[in-house]
C-alpha cells in the first residue's frame, strides 16, 4: 500500500511566520501531525487584506515522530494560549484561528481567554478513522499508525505547501481525542463571534462537526462557510480564495462587534 512520503521540514514554507501590521491580528494554527505550511496560503492572503498574522508549530510537530510522541494535548494547548497571550497585549482586537486539531484548540482558547473572535477550520467535533477512536488501548500493540494511500485527497491539495507526517505515534489518538472532547464539552463557554469552515467532501471529521460547534456555542454571532468537494485541508485547496474571503468579511464584523 502506498504511504505519503516523508517531509523535509527544513522548508522555510515549514517554519513559523509573522507579519506585524495593523490592529487586528490572527494567531494561526495547524492540525494533527500538520505544520505551519498548511496555514502559510492562508496567512499569506489575510497580510494582503491588511492583517496582521502569526503561525506556529506545535510542540512536537515540523520534526519527527519521535519529537511528536514527547508532546502531549496540554503542551500544544499551552502553546497556543501563550501564542494568544503574547499576541493580545500587542494588539486591539485578537482571533484565534486553526485548522483541524488547530481548530479544536482555537476553540479552547477562545473558551478559556478573553479573545474577540474565533475561527474553526475543518475542525472536529468527532472523527471518521476507526484507529483514532481506539487510539488509547490501541497503543498498547500498534505504536505507529500511518496515514496510508493520500488517494484523490493528493490531487485536491497545492503539494507545495503539504508538509505533514506520514503517520503518528498511537497514543497521541487518545491526546486529540481529549481535546475534542474538552472543547466539545465547554462550547457554552465560547461567546466571541464565531466563524466555522467545513467541506461536505471532508474525508477526517464527522460530518456534523460546524453544526454542533454553531449550535453549542453562547455567541451571538455565528457564521458558517460550507464548501463543495474540497478535502479536510482546506486551507491548500483550490477554495483557499473563498476561505480568504470568508475569515476577512468575518474579522470586519469581529471588529464591528468589539467598537459596539
Amino acid at each position: 500500500m502506498k504511504t505519503r512520503p516523508e517531509a523535509d521540514f527544513s522548508s522555510p514554507l515549514c517554519q513559523p511566520y509573522e507579519v506585524r501590521q495593523g490592529e487586528h491580528g490572527v494567531l494561526l494554527m495547524h492540525g494533527f501531525a500538520g505544520s505551519a505550511a498548511h496555514m502559510r496560503p492562508l496567512a499569506e492572503g489575510l497580510v494582503q487584506q491588511g492583517f496582521g498574522v502569526r503561525t506556529i508549530n506545535l510542540p512536537g510537530h515540523a520534526q519527527t515522530e519521535e519529537d511528536m510522541g514527547r508532546a502531549d494535548w496540554q503542551s500544544w494547548l499551552q502553546a497556543v494560549k501563550q501564542a494568544c497571550l503574547e499576541m493580545m497585549g500587542e494588539l486591539r482586537v485578537f482571533t484565534v484561528c486553526g485548522l483541524s486539531m488547530g481548530g479544536v484548540l482555537a476553540l479552547m482558547a477562545a473558551e478559556q481567554m478573553k479573545v474577540d473572535g474565533c475561527g474553526a477550520i475543518s475542525a472536529p467535533m468527532a472523527v471518521k478513522n476507526r484507529f483514532l477512536h481506539l487510539a488509547g488501548p490501541a497503543s498498547l500493540f500498534i505504536k505507529r499508525i500511518s496515514w496510508g494511500d493520500p488517494g484523490n485527497r493528493a490531487s485536491l491539495v497545492d503539494p507545495a505547501y503539504d508538509f505533514g507526517y506520514p503517520g503518528f505515534p498511537t497514543a497521541k489518538g487518545a491526546d486529540l481525542n481529549r481535546l475534542i472532547r474538552l472543547a466539545r464539552q465547554n462550547l457554552f463557554n465560547l461567546t466571541c463571534p464565531i466563524l466555522c469552515v467545513q467541506s461536505d467532501a471532508d474525508e477526517t471529521i464527522w460530518k456534523g462537526s460546524a453544526d454542533c460547534i454553531l449550535e453549542g456555542v453562547g455567541s451571538e454571532v455565528r457564521q458558517k462557510l460550507w464548501l463543495s468537494g474540497m478535502p479536510h485541508v482546506c486551507t491548500l485547496s483550490r477554495e483557499l480564495p473563498a476561505i480568504v474571503d470568508a475569515v476577512d468579511a468575518f474579522m470586519d464584523r469581529v471588529e464591528a462587534e468589539k467598537e459596539g
